[in-house]
């Protein structure tokens, strides 16, 4: 039986305002070192990741230790948000979840977030049938593929994990 196993990237350096550039803390650097030793057992045959720069760097040790190149997948990536840093992200991110539909100009509203997601996992599953997989994402495009699959999942629960990096 095919696994996936998601993984959110750990503590990002918020001091980076390039999304798709930002970094892990020192502390996300050492916690993927949980992730690591979280998958060592589960007979992994391929690792994905978001091209963003901490997704890549939260599944690259277990990669490394195991020899997997890090597949990149843009689809999976963060959430664009728009064009400038959003000063009260929960006021924005309640705004999100009370209207999937709602997005700033140049950003994604969760409804695109999922069905990009949706998709690729679809692809993952179809290109990799029997395999066990890896795939390092984001807290908000791991919210929307659980609440693709309950409807339950809203904002309060994203809030509750928003913050959990492992």
């Amino acid at each position: 039986m095919m696994k996936v196993y998601f993984v959110r990237h750990a503590e990002p350096d918020f001091s980076n305002h390039n999304d798709m550039l930002r970094p892990l803390t020192p502390k996300g650097l050492e916690d993927r070192k949980l992730v690591t030793a979280f998958l060592d057992d589960k007979d992994i045959d391929v690792v994905i990741s978001s091209p963003f720069k901490r997704a890549i760097d939260t599944v690259k040790d277990f990669a490394d230790k195991h020899r997997f190149g890090i597949e990149t997948v843009d689809v999976f990536r963060e959430r664009k948000i728009g064009n400038s840093w959003i000063e009260n992200f929960p006021d924005y991110s309640k705004r999100q979840w009370a209207d999937f539909d709602y997005k700033l100009e140049d950003g994604e509203s969760l409804k695109e977030v999922q069905n990009r997601n949706i998709k690729a996992l679809n692809d993952v599953l179809n290109d990799h049938k029997g395999k066990n997989v890896v795939i390092g994402s984001h807290g908000t495009a791991l919210s929307t593929i659980i609440n693709y699959y309950d409807d339950s999942f809203g904002c309060e629960d994203f809030e509750k994990i928003k913050d959990v990096m492992l």
